[in-house]
C-alpha cells in the first residue's frame, strides 16, 4: 500500500507559477491538472509515506509563500490559497483499502505543522478523533461561521491572504466533469444526479456550463455510469452533453471496468491512470500531465 495526496490550489491561471510549485513537489508529483476558469490546479502526488509527505509540506510551503486569495477569482469554492489537502490510503491495482489509519496519521501530522508552522486554520475531515466524522461541505458550510466550527489547528481567523485550508483523510474518489449547454440545465441537473455516491455542483465556468462532480465510490459508481445519467437528465431539460474531462487521476480498476470503445468519449486513456504514472516513474511526464 503506498498513500495519495490530492493537492487543490487557488491558481490556475499563472502557467509559470504553477511550474514552479510543480518543481516544489518533487519526485511524488504523478500530475498537476488546472483550469483558468476554476482558476484551481490538482497536483496528484503518491509513493511512500515520508516522500508523500515531504513533497506535501514543500508543495504547502510554496503555496502560502507566493499564492494570494485577496486577487483570486474562480468558479470554484474555496477557502484558501492551499485550499484542500486530502491523504488516500492506495493499493495499486486493487480496490481502494478500507482502513483510513496511516493516511488519518498523515493527515493530523500535516494539520498540526500547517496550522503552527505556516500558521494556516486547518479543518480536519474524514474520520475525526473520538470517533465522530466530518465531510469537506461540512468545513465548507460551517467554517467561520457565527456558532460554527473553528479551525483544529492553526489561529482562529484566517490571514486575508492565504486562508485556511481542510485537511483530510478519505478514500478514493474521481473528480469528473460534463460540460452541458447551459448554466440552467447544468444547475437543474448537479441536484437530480447527487446522491451519496455523487457530489455535484452546476457551474458557469467561463463562457460554458459545467456538473462538476466527485465520485466518492468510483467502484460501484464510476465515470460512464455518472456520464449516461448525466446525458440522460441533460436531455429531459431539454440540453445536450458537450464532453467530459477528467480532473487529476483515476485508479486502474475503474478505467478496466469501462469498455476500451467509451475511453475517448469519456475522456479517459490509459495514461489517466494512477498506476500508468507509477510505473513511469519520476520525470517521465511534464506537469501537465493531464
Amino acid at each position: 500500500m503506498i498513500l495519495e495526496c490530492v493537492a487543490n490550489v487557488s491558481e490556475g491561471q499563472d502557467e509559470a507559477l504553477l511550474t514552479d510549485l510543480a518543481a516544489r513537489a518533487g519526485d511524488a508529483l504523478l500530475d498537476l491538472h488546472r483550469d483558468a476558469d476554476h482558476h484551481r490546479a490538482v497536483l496528484t502526488l503518491a509513493g511512500p509515506a515520508d516522500l508523500v509527505s515531504e513533497s506535501a509540506r514543500a508543495l504547502a510551503t510554496a503555496a502560502v509563500d507566493r499564492l494570494d486569495l485577496r486577487a483570486h477569482d474562480g468558479a470554484h469554492p474555496r477557502l484558501g490559497v492551499l485550499d484542500v489537502v486530502p491523504f488516500v490510503p492506495y493499493q495499486p491495482g486493487r480496490r481502494a483499502p478500507e482502513d483510513l489509519g496511516a493516511a488519518a496519521a498523515l493527515r493530523d501530522d500535516f494539520a498540526h505543522w500547517l496550522g503552527t508552522e505556516l500558521g494556516v486554520p486547518s479543518f480536519l475531515y474524514g474520520p475525526l478523533p473520538g470517533g465522530a466524522n466530518r465531510t469537506l461541505p461540512d468545513i465548507r458550510r460551517r467554517a467561520f461561521a457565527v456558532a460554527g466550527l473553528a479551525p483544529d489547528f492553526g489561529p482562529p481567523r484566517p490571514d486575508p491572504r492565504t486562508g485556511a485550508s481542510a485537511v483530510g483523510a478519505r478514500r478514493v474518489l474521481v473528480a469528473y466533469n460534463i460540460w452541458v449547454s447551459s448554466v440552467e440545465v447544468a444547475r437543474r441537473v448537479a441536484p437530480a444526479v447527487r446522491g451519496r455516491a455523487v457530489r455535484a455542483l452546476g457551474l458557469a465556468v467561463g463562457d460554458r456550463a459545467q456538473v462538476s462532480c466527485n465520485l466518492v465510490d468510483p467502484d460501484a459508481y464510476g465515470p460512464e455510469r455518472l456520464f449516461d445519467d448525466v446525458g440522460a437528465l441533460v436531455a429531459e431539460a431539454g440540453g445536450v452533453v458537450g464532453g467530459a474531462e477528467l480532473v487529476g487521476l483515476i485508479p486502474e480498476s475503474v478505467l478496466a471496468a469501462i469498455s476500451r470503445s467509451r475511453w475517448t468519449e469519456l475522456g479517459l486513456g490509459e495514461w489517466s491512470t494512477i498506476e500508468a504514472r507509477l510505473a513511469a516513474g519520476p520525470g517521465a511526464s511534464t506537469p501537465w500531465g493531464s
